[in-house]
C-alpha cells in the first residue's frame, strides 16, 4: 500500500512543499515516483517520518535528523529512546510552569502603586514552543511560513535555547523602559527594537506594514499578549506602538 504525497501532506500535517524538500535532501525520499510525476510513500517512509516529526518537535535540526536516522539499527530501540526523550521533555517544561509561576508572584509581590519591579527572569521563556502558532501562520502567510521554516530547520537545539534567553533579557530591558516612562520614540527604546527586527528578518522580512501588523498582533491575539504581559503588563501594547514607530522612521 502506498499514499501519495498530498496524502500524507494530510496526514503528517506538514505542506507537500516540506516533503519535497525531505526528499531533494536525502531525508525522506519517495518510495516511487509515478508516471504522472506524482511522489508516493510506503509504510516504511511513513514510520520514518514519524520519527522525523518527534526529534523537530525535541528541537532536534535535519541534519542531525539525518544522522540518527541512518545510524540506528532497530526503530523500537529508536522509538523508545525517543520516548524517554519526550517525557523528559514533559518533565522541563513542568518545571519550567513552576518557574513562571513564581516569577509572576514575584512580580506581583514587586508591583507597588502602580511601578513595575523586574528582577531579570532571564530563562522566563526558556523552551516556550512556536508549534501552536504555526498552523495559523502555515495558513496566513505560506510563503513567508516556508522561509522561516528552512531557517528554522538549521537551528539545534542549544540554538533555540540561546535565543530563547536573548529574547526574555530584550523583552526585560523594554519592560524597564517602559517602566521608566521612555517614550518608544527615544533612541534606546528604537535599538531594541531594531534587534528584534534584525533577529525577525533571520526567518523572513516584513516590510513597513507587515512588521506594523505583527506589533498589533501582540495585543490583538491574547496568546501574545499573555507573553508580554507575563514581564509587565502593558508591554504588549508598549512593543506595538514601538514597533509602529520604527516601521514608519526606517521601514517606510
Amino acid at each position: 500500500m502506498s499514499w501519495s504525497i498530498a496524502e500524507v501532506a494530510k496526514l503528517s500535517g506538514l505542506t507537500s512543499r516540506t516533503l519535497r524538500h525531505y526528499g531533494e535532501i536525502g531525508l525522506l525520499p519517495p518510495a516511487f515516483v509515478a508516471a504522472n510525476g506524482y511522489r508516493h510513500y510506503e509504510q516504511e517512509d511513513l514510520l520514518r517520518l514519524q520519527q522525523i516529526r518527534l526529534l523537530r518537535e525535541l528541537g532536534v535540526g535535519l541534519p542531525e535528523i539525518a544522522r540518527i536516522l541512518d545510524e540506528q539499527t532497530d526503530r523500537v530501540e529508536a522509538l523508545r529512546a525517543h520516548h524517554a526523550r519526550l517525557l523528559a521533555e514533559r518533565d522541563r517544561l513542568s518545571r519550567l510552569a513552576a518557574t513562571v509561576a513564581r516569577t509572576i508572584g514575584e512580580l506581583e509581590r514587586d508591583t507597588a502603586g502602580g511601578t513595575v519591579k523586574i528582577n531579570r527572569p532571564e530563562n522566563l521563556f526558556e523552551g516556550f514552543d512556536d508549534a501552536q502558532y504555526a498552523d495559523e501562520a502555515r495558513r496566513r502567510w505560506p510563503e513567508q511560513y516556508e522561509q522561516s521554516q528552512q531557517y528554522a530547520d538549521t537551528l539545534t537545539a542549544e540554538d533555540r535555547e540561546r535565543m530563547g534567553r536573548e529574547t526574555t533579557a530584550a523583552m526585560v530591558r523594554m519592560a524597564e523602559h517602559m517602566a521608566a516612562g521612555t517614550p518608544v520614540t527615544d533612541e534606546a527604546v528604537q535599538e531594541e527594537v531594531h534587534q528584534q527586527y534584525v533577529g525577525i528578518c533571520r526567518f523572513w522580512t516584513p516590510d513597513a506594514r507587515a512588521f506594523t501588523c505583527l506589533g498589533q498582533m501582540y495585543v490583538d491575539d491574547e496568546r501574545f499578549t499573555a507573553n508580554y504581559d507575563a514581564i509587565a503588563v502593558g508591554l504588549a501594547a508598549y512593543y506595538r506602538d514601538a514597533m509602529a514607530a520604527y516601521a514608519q522612521n526606517r521601514l517606510s
